[in-house]
């Protein structure tokens, strides 16, 4: 049987954000392991303080810079609207991934829309942050209403005009992973999970708690995009249970209507219309199609030479070098 052929022109990004430790070796690392299928490596240096931009540079890849530090999905945003490949692979920037892991992506690329490295063991995060991604699993495969083997896994391969249709409705920090995820299962894309291993990362992360609980509204927002009626019917239905089971003991004792039961009941139907009204707006607003070139993003090409040691000719005011 002959072997399906996998599409071609893959563009690496790699947003990072004062990775001077490991942004080299993970820039080698791409062309030494994977150089035969990737056809370009771009680096998003997101407003870094150290030299992470000239060590990018001498290492090979392709430096756009952001002056002042704009958040992770604003970097891949950055990245994924200058490349020039067919395909996008995301890869972090501390080293946690093994671009040996891309070639199993690959190969499933031609068959799907997007194809995402799962992390494989149980703790793949500090034991901290487990409790709150347990929980934020859960509230997004109840949403989407299929399994998401990894929700916010940073290895993943995407056909770029598909991914470019929904870059106006992800966040600029850490949860575009998130938001891209859900929007391709909401939306009914073929997603794939294939299972990768990651190792320890090289450096500080810049998670926090306060990202955490930007993801849960994040995923209550991404849920009122793409299936809205997936939350405000169980509230409507909830409401109007409880209105009735205050209300219908009043009625047959014959003591009148509670005020508190009418309230209740209104409050369901009102839920109700709100989600059919928000329903018909999600959709209008999903055919959006947004196309910003690299000038209106305050991001610059830099040259090696500029990304070592000087300001890029015509550098925007919100985009240069450090």
């Amino acid at each position: 049987m002959t072997p399906t052929p996998v599409p071609s022109r893959l563009t690496a990004i790699i947003p990072a954000f004062n990775e001077a430790a490991a942004i080299a070796d993970v820039v080698r690392g791409v062309f030494r392991d994977i150089g035969d299928i990737v056809g370009e490596v771009i680096v998003v240096d997101d407003g870094s303080s150290d030299n992470t931009a000239s060590l990018a540079a001498e290492a090979g890849a392709r430096v756009l810079k952001h002056r002042r530090n704009r958040g992770y999905g604003a970097a891949l945003k950055t990245g994924i609207r200058a490349s020039r490949g067919d395909y996008i692979l995301t890869m972090d920037a501390d080293g946690q991934h093994r671009a040996e892991d891309v070639r199993n992506l690959w190969q499933r690329a031609v068959d799907n829309d997007m194809v995402i490295g799962s992390r494989q063991g149980l703790l793949h995060s500090k034991l901290w942050r487990m409790p709150g991604k347990w929980l934020l699993w859960l509230m997004a495969q109840a949403l989407v209403r299929q399994p998401i083997p990894d929700l916010n896994s940073g290895m993943r391969i995407v056909h770029r005009d598909t991914i470019l249709k929904y870059l106006h409705v992800c966040p600029s920090g850490f949860s575009l992973s998130t938001t891209i995820t859900m929007a391709f299962l909401a939306r009914g894309y073929a997603v794939e999970f294939v299972p990768i291993e990651v190792r320890h990362r090289v450096g500080k992360s810049t998670v926090s708690l306060k990202t955490g609980f930007d993801t849960i509204i994040l995923i209550l927002r991404i849920g009122s995009l793409f299936n809205p009626l997936r939350l405000y019917l169980p509230l409507s239905l909830l409401s109007f249970v409880a209105g009735v089971a205050w209300g219908l003991p009043i009625v047959l004792a014959r003591q009148g209507v509670s005020v508190g039961a009418l309230l209740a009941v209104m409050t369901s139907l009102l839920l109700f219309v709100l989600g059919l009204v928000t329903d018909q707006i999600s959709q209008l607003r999903l055919e959006r199609f947004e196309a910003v070139d690299l000038d209106r993003l305050g991001a610059v090409e830099l040259s090696p030479h500029e990304a070592s040691d000087g300001r890029p000719t015509g550098s925007r005011p919100d985009a240069t070098t450090h």
